[in-house]
């Protein structure tokens, strides 16, 4: 019999995990994504304290079912722009893609904002690159305690800001802080901010590249968008090999070397530990450090800048570049005409309802005049950011009276009130049994706030 495979009980089914060092960079590209991620954060961390006509500038109020965007109130018959935004977000990202490549993950994804944060704390804490290695590496110690439990102190106290700051989007952070500070925290206010906390805290400051790797979609069908024009970072290898150490003063041409002294630094400066040498590979995040880093030695080098840079397949192959191409203007023509769609549609949104229920119970009832008349409810919702006066009025039948049981119909801002409405006719001006009429509702202090609704009058009417 043939000898049978044994099993290798010391292979396991996936590669341990190795811990990444980023090393740090300076450059051109790194600043742009410096004054990137400031601006991200400031908006975050500061949009909660920014107040508007008396209230948060930017509050998503679950409880009422009220978005505060400034002065615009979203209601839940407004989920419609919340669907817009949303299909805006993904054909931006597909657009954005196709021309630049993933430069939303390199500049503005929260995952690599939030990342780099943390990685600043460490490197302020840790030392740098080799002093983290080295720390890491050396025996428990009471200097290594006291130094991991420095660094841990700080990223949880950072968490737990993230997360207060994160519920503070939907409960007015200065009621929040009322609540954490007298220990009045609701359950799910408290949930929320710990949950947020702590995934901040673990994908942040442990998972890190994982999370691009393993965890977000978007590395994976982001090949589906690429083309041979769409701007990526890549090595030269034209120019780059053969590569080798050598001396500043060597004659490359001599020597028959490459420009690339093949010193690792773009392995060591890429936050997911790849070798950008070795060709586009869906780890990368485009976030430029190698380019950064491998400028610095060409530097030193006085070689031309340029061994790893942004440059498109074609470019790189020799070819003629195409910006305007099929894909790119269709996305283009498809976000314009969304974008104009939904600012128009905003611009003409008026923020008053009207909903008309007529009363089930009883179709119609005759009055001591011999008219007929039929019940109504009628529940106005004032989504303005001002209380209003309104003037109601009926009309689809001739002679139709109008009775009212509180004339005066008054609506406080982003609240509903209900009324009841009595619509009286004669029968023998009724075309048939079931006639629609129509009830008009103006602000009696603002012409472009008016609506128009429809209802069934119902009677006898004629056969």
């Amino acid at each position: 019999m043939p000898a049978q495979p044994t099993e290798n009980p010391d292979k396991a089914l996936y590669a341990a995990h190795q811990k990444i060092y980023p090393r740090e960079v300076e450059g051109r590209f790194t600043r742009l994504r410096l004054l990137s991620f400031i601006a991200l954060l400031g908006f975050y961390y500061a949009m909660p304290l920014v107040q508007w006509e008396g209230r948060q500038a930017l509050l998503f109020d679950l409880p009422a079912r009220k978005f505060y965007i400034f002065g615009l109130t979203l209601w839940p018959q407004d989920f419609i722009y919340l669907a817009a935004l949303l299909i805006l977000a993904g054909l931006s990202l597909f657009f954005f893609t196709a021309l630049l490549g993933r430069v939303w993950c390199g500049y503005a994804c929260p995952q690599t904002v939030w990342t780099e944060v943390y990685l600043w704390m460490e490197r302020k804490i840790e030392g740098n690159r080799g002093k983290r290695m080295k720390l890491d590496k050396a025996p428990n110690s009471a200097a290594k305690i006291r130094t991991k439990a420095i660094k841990h102190s700080v990223w949880i106290a950072f968490s737990l800001w993230t997360g207060f700051t994160f519920v503070g989007y939907f409960t007015p952070i200065d009621e929040l802080g009322t609540k954490l500070f007298t220990g009045n925290l609701g359950p799910w206010e408290t949930f929320w901010i710990l949950f947020y906390s702590f995934a901040t805290y673990g994908n942040a400051g442990f998972m890190r590249e994982q999370v691009c790797l393993y965890m977000c979609p978007y590395a994976r069908f982001q090949s589906a968008m690429f083309d041979s024009d769409t701007l990526i970072v890549a090595y030269h290898p034209e120019r780059g090999e053969p590569r080798g150490s050598r001396r500043r003063s060597t004659d490359l041409q001599q020597a028959g070397l490459g420009e690339c002294i093949d010193c690792n630094v773009c392995v060591q400066v890429c936050p997911t530990g790849i070798d950008i040498r070795d060709g586009l590979q869906y780890e990368c995040i485009a976030c430029s450090a190698c380019i950064d880093g491998c400028n610095e030695i060409m530097d030193k080098m006085n070689y031309p800048r340029g061994l790893i840079g942004y440059t498109t397949e074609n470019a790189a192959l020799g070819n003629p570049q195409h910006i305007l191409r099929p894909r790119v203007m269709v996305y283009a023509a498809i976000l314009l005409l969304l974008c104009g769609s939904l600012v128009t549609h905003m611009l003409q949104r008026i923020p008053l309802e009207l909903d008309v229920i007529r009363d089930r119970n009883t179709l119609y009832r005759e009055t001591r005049d011999g008219l007929i008349e039929n019940v109504y409810t009628l529940k106005i919702l004032n989504m303005d950011s001002k209380p209003h006066r309104y003037i109601l009025s009926a009309d689809g039948i001739e002679g139709l009276r109008l009775v009212l049981d509180d004339a005066d119909i008054k609506v406080d801002a982003g609240t509903v009130q209900q009324y009841i409405a009595r619509i009286q006719a004669d029968e023998f001006k009724m075309e048939s049994r079931s006639v629609s009429i129509r009830f008009h509702l103006q602000a009696d202090d603002a012409n472009h706030l008016s609506t128009t609704e429809e209802a069934r009058f119902v009677g006898p009417g004629k056969n």
